[in-house]
């Protein structure tokens, strides 16, 4: 399924309401344990704190998305969801590697906090190039040239 890239921040998410439709759309397909509050709640929060989305764009849709909070020198992500009709096609994967393209184009690495993961959660990143940092606290993918990528 060749899916695109969209980034949704908060002026984007206000200005289109099909954005904002199928962003909580997204969200309200995760199961209730992933999620600190309900999918709406969840995306305005994630979007007022400076947070901001990157999805995965397939005919003019958004079919998943993963939040993102940048810093100095990373991208975190956290809560990425497929919508339930689109899982099981690579759409995920698709999604986590053009977003560590575009990482790797602003300089800055990808990090997820290891707290927050499931066991199933963790052997996805490793299957998808992501390594459990020293100490045990985030796993991260560094996608930079610089750092000896293939």
């Amino acid at each position: 399924m060749p899916v695109t890239l969209y980034r949704v921040d908060h002026a984007t998410w206000a200005a289109d309401s099909q954005v904002a439709y199928d962003l909580i759309r997204i969200y309200a397909d995760a199961p209730d344990y992933r999620l600190p509050q309900p999918a709406g709640e969840f995306v305005e929060n994630h979007l007022q704190m400076g947070g901001l989305f990157y999805c995965a764009q397939f005919n003019a849709r958004l079919i998943g998305a993963v939040a993102v909070r940048v810093d100095e020198s990373a991208w975190w992500l956290s809560h990425v969801c497929v919508r339930k009709a689109t899982r099981r096609r690579g759409v995920g994967s698709r999604m986590l590697s053009l977003v560590a393209e575009a990482a790797a184009s602003d300089g800055r690495v990808l990090r997820v906090h290891a707290a927050s993961l499931m066991m199933g959660d963790q052997l996805l990143l490793s299957r998808l190039g992501y390594r459990l940092v020293a100490g045990g606290a985030h796993f991260e993918l560094n996608p930079l040239p610089s750092q000896g990528g293939h």
